[in-house]
This record gives structure tokens, C-alpha cells and sequence, in this order.
């Protein structure tokens, strides 16, 4: 492969599947590591997962997930497959792998084996609930996390039932703590030579999105409500529907922006809405008027009245209105790659910015050339062929 990118002298070995360990392969890949992803023959699921465009055999999502990496296929439970992956594993910086506890090692590749061959390897292995516990050996899928967690409990309306988030948000934010973790673990191997294991759970991935709501329950007993779009520590904060049908979404998280909403609905001065405290306090109050106000009006002069006086205001977006959003194109924040339109880069890095190189391959589409650039002649049986 050619040299290009930041990380481009860094070869990660991705047999992690669905979404959150490959998502952490992807950001590496996007800034110029060489991800070699190792499928067992029936291919990682994703590729499965969701839409296809009409002319691919594979999903948008395997697309998106598998983009920037090369694809090979191993049988790991056959002698000569797994001989190949323990020299590919000479060949790596980092391995990612989201099997349950356990199946690693059974698998005749325990980090303590990786680790006699290769020290400075890091590891990262991604599971629901960590490496130890009582439920480690659990199976568990990013709504399970996203349950038991707290955040579906305070999700959704007031005595409604408690939502689920409709995207993969526990995967992708576990991939991108991934990408850091091991960022971090490389920095370390840099200084000391020694690699080491990640132990990264979507559980505790998870937990760090709740901000000061463990702590509010631990020394407070505060348990939040669901509270629809709003939030129990800014008012007026939400979505709210104009004259035209519209949906907006504002927010008044400091008292700058609060005050100049309150002066352009009419209440500049009322002592209920003086400050945080106050305005929390009289919560129903303040949102009766902003969605009175907003109702009584086109999308139009809300968004243009809130602009005018500097208030943070957008309108809801559906994902046609992502891909016309002037600021998306003007950024060229979805890209296409090999016929595939997706998200692009982030960050964006002044002096070594990411580049999406292709789209997700084919199933195996570089199983011959990594393992001639590892010298060993893997039968086909080994790699999934007949």
C-alpha cells in the first residue's frame, strides 16, 4: 500500500465486527492506517446490515464501516488460517477484536501469546461489559447498553414510554473512544516498547455520555425525568413547532443567549426567569411562552427573529435537508467514494488531514496480496474457498 496519511507507518489488524470495533478501525484507517480486516468466510455481518445500493452486492453501511480498510479472509479454526494471522500479527501495531471473553484465547490467540511474539501489539478488545464482572460473559448488543445505562430512562415525553436512540450512537461513540484508547496505548509502546490490552465496554462508553447525572444521583438523589427535548439544567431548551408546521430547536445554555430570548418574547426583567435556578424552577412557565410565541409564527420570522438578535436557533433537519444544508456542502462534510456518498473526515487536521481512500471492499478482495506480502501459502480451504 502507499504511504499516505499520519498514520501511515501503522497496520492495524481489524476481526472485529458490526459496528463499534470496526468504527475504531475506520478512524484509524481514515488517517492513513493500513487496516487489514480479517472476516471469517461468511464475512462480518455488516455487510449484510441494512440498505444496499442497486448496484452492490454489499451494504452502504459495510461501506461506510469497512471504508479504507483491505479485506481478507481467514478461517481462524483451521491450523494454516490461524498460522497466517499469527504472522500477520508480527506485522501489526494493533489488533482489534470484539469477541466475547475468553473466545480469544480459545481461539488459540490469547493477548499473552500475541504479546510473546509481538510486545509492543495493543490489543484493544471491545465487549459489552468489560473483560471482568459478572456479566462479562453476557451477550450484549448497544440497546441493551443503552437500557441499562440510564439513557433510555430519561429518554422520550413525560410518563411516555422510555425510547431507544435511533441511530447506532453506543457503537459510534465507542469507536471513537476506541481510535483515542488506542492512540494513547501506541504514544505508550512509542516511549516504552511495550504494548498492552484495552479494555474498552459499551457500557462505560455509554456512561460517559450522561454527564453530571451519576454524580446528581449520588450526592443529590436527583433522578431525571424524561423530559422529551428538554433538559433539566437549561430552560427554554427544545423543539418547538411554528405557524407552518416547522420544528425548531433552540437552546439557552448561558445567560447571555437566555436574556436576549426573554427580551425578544417579551419577558426581559421577570424575576422568574432571572437565572438558572429560576428558570428551572419555573420551567412550565417559560416553556408555555416559548411555544406559544413560536407557535404564533412562520419558520421564517422565528428562525430570522432569533438570528437578529444572536439566540441559538435551528430548524429540524430531516437528511434531505442535511444534503441541501449550505454549510454541509460549503464543507464538504458527505463525500463520495467508489460511486458511495457518506460522511467524510473528522476532524479535520491542518498539517495531516484524513482522506477516505475507498469505500468497503468485496468479501476476501485482498486475501492474496497481504498474504504474499507475508510469504505464506495459505490453502483455500483456510481462507474460506473450496
Amino acid at each position: 500500500m502507499a504511504e499516505q496519511g499520519p498514520l501511515s507507518d501503522v497496520r492495524v489488524i481489524d476481526m472485529a465486527t458490526i459496528i463499534a470495533g470496526p468504527g475504531t478501525a475506520r478512524h484509524l484507517a481514515d488517517f492513513g492506517a493500513d487496516v487489514i480486516k480479517v472476516e471469517a468466510p461468511g464475512g462480518d455481518a455488516t455487510r449484510r446490515l441494512g440498505w444496499t445500493a442497486p448496484t452492490e452486492a454489499d451494504s452502504l453501511f459495510w461501506k461506510l464501516a469497512g471504508r479504507g480498510k483491505r479485506s481478507i479472509v481467514l478461517d481462524l479454526k483451521h491450523p494454516k488460517g490461524r498460522e497466517a494471522m499469527l504472522r500477520l500479527v508480527d506485522t501489526a501495531d494493533v489488533l482489534v477484536e470484539n469477541m466475547r471473553p475468553g473466545k480469544l484465547e480459545a481461539l488459540g490467540l490469547s493477548p499473552d501469546l500475541l504479546h510473546q511474539r509481538n510486545r509492543r501489539l495493543v490489543i484493544l478488545r471491545v465487549t459489552g461489559f468489560g473483560q471482568s464482572g459478572p456479566y462479562a460473559s453476557r451477550p450484549a448488543f448497544a440497546t441493551l447498553i443503552e437500557a441499562m445505562s440510564g439513557l433510555s430512562a430519561i429518554s422520550g415525553l413525560a410518563d411516555g414510554q422510555p425510547l431507544l436512540p435511533p441511530i447506532p450512537l453506543t457503537d459510534e461513540v465507542t469507536g471513537i473512544l476506541g481510535a483515542f484508547s488506542v492512540m494513547v496505548a501506541l504514544r505508550h509502546a512509542d516511549k516504552t516498547g511495550e504494548g498492552q490490552v484495552v479494555d474498552l465496554s459499551l457500557l462505560e462508553s455509554t456512561l460517559q455520555l450522561m454527564g453530571p447525572l451519576p454524580s446528581a444521583f449520588a450526592h443529590l438523589g436527583y433522578l431525571q425525568p424524561q423530559l422529551g427535548a428538554g433538559l433539566p439544567w437549561t430552560v427554554p431548551r427544545g423543539t418547538y413547532q411554528c405557524a407552518d408546521g416547522v420544528w425548531v430547536a433552540l437552546s439557552c445554555s448561558n445567560d447571555a443567549v437566555a436574556e436576549r430570548v426573554l427580551e425578544l418574547i417579551g419577558v426581559a426583567g421577570d424575576s422568574r426567569f432571572a437565572t438558572f435556578q429560576a428558570r428551572f424552577k419555573n420551567r412550565d412557565d417559560l416553556e408555555a411562552l416559548i411555544i406559544d410565541w413560536i407557535a404564533a409564527r412562520t419558520s421564517d420570522e422565528v428562525l430570522g427573529r432569533f438570528l437578529e438578535v444572536d439566540a441559538a436557533i435551528a430548524p429540524v433537519c430531516t437528511m434531505a435537508d442535511v444534503f441541501a444544508d449550505e454549510q454541509i456542502r460549503h464543507r464538504k462534510a458527505i463525500v463520495e467514494v467508489d460511486g458511495i456518498q457518506m460522511q467524510g473526515i473528522a476532524p479535520r487536521l491542518s498539517a495531516s488531514p484524513g482522506e477516505v481512500r475507498f469505500a468497503g471492499r468485496s468479501l476476501g478482495a485482498d486475501t492474496a496480496e497481504v498474504l504474499s506480502e507475508l510469504g505464506v501459502d495459505v490453502p483455500q480451504k483456510a481462507t474460506g474457498g473450496r
